[in-house]
């Protein structure tokens, strides 16, 4: 499980229909943190779960905070915020957490990747 340390949760919902909360702007690009590419290449989304038990997609609105809070070692991928929706059905995420810290023993590391 991840806690909020920074940023906000956003309903996915509302933040896929365009809406967040009064005067904040989702950035059009994201970077998301992934799982350890498969032997394909390919990348599977890193998603946690939250404590009250709903799954939840971190995105992070530039490739430095991604670094900063998430660790030097997270894979990530680039995404087109309207691509979210995509992914959400893809992989049925019930929330979106924009810029979060995870915890230093949360982090991805060399190993567990």
């Amino acid at each position: 499980m991840v806690d909020k340390t920074l940023g906000e949760e956003l309903d996915a919902d509302r933040l896929l229909r365009g809406m967040t909360h009064p005067g904040e702007v989702f950035p059009p690009v994201v970077y998301v943190p992934c799982e350890r590419p498969q032997t394909d290449g390919e990348l599977t989304l890193d998603l946690r779960e939250t404590k009250d038990g709903r799954l939840a997609l971190l995105v992070y609105s530039a490739m430095d905070r991604l670094v900063a809070l998430c660790g030097p070692e997270q894979p990530w991928t680039v995404m087109l915020a309207v691509d979210l929706e995509k992914a959400r059905l893809a992989t049925s995420f019930e929330l979106i957490l924009l810029d979060i810290s995870i915890p230093q023993e949360l982090r991805r590391t060399g190993s567990d990747l």
